[in-house]
């Protein structure tokens, strides 16, 4: 899969064009942050290592749902009838195909021909297809009888296909879904600019070399175009599992304009009339590979219109009334740019590439199997992890004073990681309510978790005194350190900390207290209080806590 680390968009994931020029309906034409309200990659994407892509977790349905879903697809529910039809064994021709008699009642057994009357040539062509897929997926194996007779005969995962069997249907939808997606960038000799039967075509003594030399150059180009669709589909899927990661329920369906810019657009710029040609020459790039994948229900696809081609280049003829007459789109005209929505079993599917291809493709709920501890390292550690969904699931099969009562006790310790579990289990709480309570009671008077609880517990209306004065501090360093350790320096929203930090008119008073806080994020939290500060008096009294504090540390 695509081997790029991709950031998150921050647009709606169903953003269409907003206004429309007047002279073309074509998308190179538009305004970008009109038309798709999308941001792209970073420019710097393509000298990052493979081992710096992230992918972000997603949630499937169940694997009896998925191998439902991929059974309704026609191709393949075909190819399993097909292959139970074969039973005890069918005549095949000498390349595996059904022969001439057997294409029509085949045809029909599959619904592609009606019971009476003449079968069409597309009705075949169809039936063949689908034998062929019932024999790459192995459903059938092709053999000869002692009496020289070619011979397909049916095996087992017929009949656990047909059973509905997860394991088996999965592994065939997924094969197939590999087959058609070599197929899709498949790039044929014609395609290529330039190529020609004449071309290359010598004469004389080196006319065999001459022709040698060109038919390896052609093919050369034929496999580079191929490899370069491949990297493109491959890239395109990626930004489509990670848009359906991040979008709302019912927002998965992307204009195709936005997938082909995320490919196009450096991390916020503004896109030039080159890259916009770029888009459009990505989106009618993709239409018909996004159509071969629909097929297997790996996407839902509504391809490009054709007849905005013929519109432009009447709009163009036109002039200057076009433009009179032009005005905004509808959401139907936004539409015929093209529209994908991966589906669910698309997400499976690509996710088991990236697994495939060595990357960590997590699923919501994995770190929620085990007990509080593992739940809270994992949320620590993990850094594409959606921390609020785990608690959701975690907290979600367990009763609440019990699971409140296991997090607070996990979150416990002064490591590196203890104000990020101490954060995350606040959160959880938090989300409680009173159902956790109790246990929030039970821990008002431990040094680690006091000031934490009391927080809570006035939060939900409890009447609990406030921490005292060295809980409270510790407190203030532990949050601190928290979301700067989360925040991963996040220069924002470590301001908006630091600049509601209680720091009284006596800022040498308040660091006075603070560095002694016997926190090992202590001098840390001053260091940062002293480079963010923007006044000028309690960055320089920060500083000389830091230093205190370290000075401290050294001498422990």
């Amino acid at each position: 899969m695509a081997g790029r680390r991709r950031n998150t968009p921050d647009h709606s994931a169903g953003a269409g064009p907003q206004a429309a020029p007047a002279e073309s309906l074509l998308p190179a034409d538009y305004d970008l942050a009109e038309l798709y309200g999308a941001g792209g990659r970073d420019e710097d994407d393509e000298d990052l290592d493979d081992t710096a892509v992230l992918v972000p977790p997603i949630a499937l349905p169940p694997e009896t749902e998925l191998a439902a879903a991929a059974l309704a697809v026609p191709l393949i529910a075909q190819a399993v009838k097909l292959a139970r039809w074969a039973a005890p064994h069918r005549v095949v021709d000498e390349f595996g195909d059904l022969v001439e008699d057997d294409r029509g009642p085949a045809a029909r057994l599959i619904g592609l021909a009606p019971e009476e009357g003449e079968v069409s040539e597309e009705a075949v062509v169809e039936v063949l297809r689908a034998w062929s897929l019932a024999c790459d997926l192995d459903l059938v194996e092709l053999g000869t009888t002692q009496a020289g007779e070619h011979v397909a005969v049916p095996m087992e995962e017929v009949a656990d296909a047909e059973a509905g069997d997860p394991a088996t249907v999965l592994d065939l939808w997924l094969t197939a879904a590999g087959i058609v997606r070599e197929l899709a960038v498949d790039t044929d000799l014609l395609d290529i600019e330039g190529t020609d039967e004449g071309e290359g075509q010598g004469t004389g003594a080196g006319g065999d070399t001459e022709d040698e030399e060109a038919a390896e150059s052609a093919l050369a180009e034929v496999e580079e175009a191929s490899e370069a669709a491949a990297e493109l589909l491959d890239e395109a899927l990626q930004v489509l599992y990670e848009l359906t990661a991040f979008a709302e329920p019912g927002e998965e369906t992307v204009p195709l304009g936005v997938l082909a810019a995320l490919l196009v657009v450096p991390e916020g710029e503004e896109p030039d009339e080159e890259m916009l040609g770029q888009i459009t020459d990505l989106m009618v790039e993709l239409d018909p590979m996004l159509a071969d994948l629909a097929e297997l229900g790996l996407v839902e696809h509504r391809p490009i219109d054709p007849e905005l081609f013929e519109e432009e280049e009447e709009d163009g003829e036109a002039g200057e009334g076009a433009e009179a007459a032009a005005g905004e789109p509808t959401e139907e005209d936004a539409a015929r740019f093209g529209l994908v929505r991966l589906t669910p079993l698309g997400q499976y599917g690509v996710r088991e590439w990236l697994l495939a291809d060595g990357y960590d493709a997590p699923l919501i709920g994995d770190l929620a199997q085990g007990d509080a501890a593992a739940l809270l390292r994992g949320l620590a550690e993990s850094p594409n992890v959606l921390p609020e969904r785990e608690v959701q699931v975690w907290l979600a099969r367990r009763e609440p004073l019990e699971g409140a009562r296991e997090l607070l006790a996990a979150s416990r310790g002064l490591d590196a990681h203890s104000p990020v579990r101490r954060m995350y289990t606040a959160a959880a709480l938090d989300e409680l309510g009173e159902a956790g309570d109790t246990a929030l009671t039970e821990v008002v008077d431990d040094p680690e978790l006091g000031g934490l609880a009391r927080e809570l517990l006035r939060t939900h209306g409890h009447d609990v005194a406030a921490a005292e004065r060295p809980v409270a501090l510790w407190r203030t360093v532990d949050h601190f350190a928290a979301v700067l350790l989360v925040g991963r320096g996040d220069a924002g929203q470590l301001r908006e900390l630091v600049a509601g930090l209680p720091v009284t008119d006596n800022p040498a008073s308040y660091f006075g207290e603070l560095w002694r806080v016997p926190h090992p994020y202590t001098a840390l939290v001053l260091d940062t209080v002293g480079e963010l500060h923007t006044d000028r008096t309690v960055a320089k009294e920060a500083r000389k806590a830091a230093f205190k504090a370290k000075s401290q540390q050294g001498h422990g």
